[in-house]
């Protein structure tokens, strides 16, 4: 395997596997329990947001030019995943102030933080090594295909329930997103004490 391919699947598989990508995946549901399939192009401009808030901070990370404590961002990332599915509890049939930009902001401030976390398994691996670049290129490229291939499942099951089942979009949106912020306070009482160390 070339190394291209190599960093591309760790990529890829970091955010596919349900141990070490949980809290990612479970961030990008609630970005778009939102908002309905349909709505193709707002979804792409929010995980674009979040694409290019964390590929920011993870070249920043991995080449050393900023260090975060890894305790405090992996808190801060549960933090995020709440925040989002509270956003998307009060909205109703809103969004965060009923504007894209908005949601934009919040979503690239968020994928900043992400960032942060992913470069934490990046900069282990690349301990050492000479050129760290094109690996961190590779990674992010793959980071990218995994979240694509859940916003592509998540979107075809919001599809079945809402349009073929007829579940009404808000109680889909209402049920997901509980179910998010439970998930994420459980991770927030996990993690709070890795903020102190």
């Amino acid at each position: 395997m070339d190394q291209f391919s190599l960093y591309f699947t760790i990529g890829r598989d970091h955010i596919l596997d349900l141990s070490q990508g949980l809290d990612h995946i479970l961030y990008v549901i609630a970005l778009t329990a939102s908002v309905r399939p349909s709505e193709w192009k707002k979804i792409l401009i929010l995980v674009t947001g979040f694409t290019i808030g964390h590929s920011v901070t993870l070249a920043l990370a991995t080449l050393g030019i900023i260090s975060v404590p890894s305790g405090l961002v992996e808190f801060l990332i549960t933090l995020s995943i709440f925040i989002t599915a509270l956003l998307n509890l009060f909205q109703g049939e809103k969004q965060p102030g009923d504007n894209i930009y908005v949601q934009y902001g919040i979503t690239l401030f968020f994928g900043l933080i992400h960032g942060l976390g992913f470069s934490n398994m990046l900069r282990a691996l690349l301990s050492g090594a000479d050129d760290i670049v094109f690996p961190l290129f590779a990674f992010n490229i793959g980071l990218e295909f995994g979240q694509i291939i859940v916003v592509a499942i998540f979107a075809f099951l919001a599809f079945l329930a809402t349009e073929k089942a007829k579940v009404n979009r808000r109680d889909w949106k209402m049920v997901l997103s509980s179910m998010i912020a439970g998930m994420a306070i459980l991770l927030i009482q996990e993690r709070f004490h890795l903020i102190f160390e």
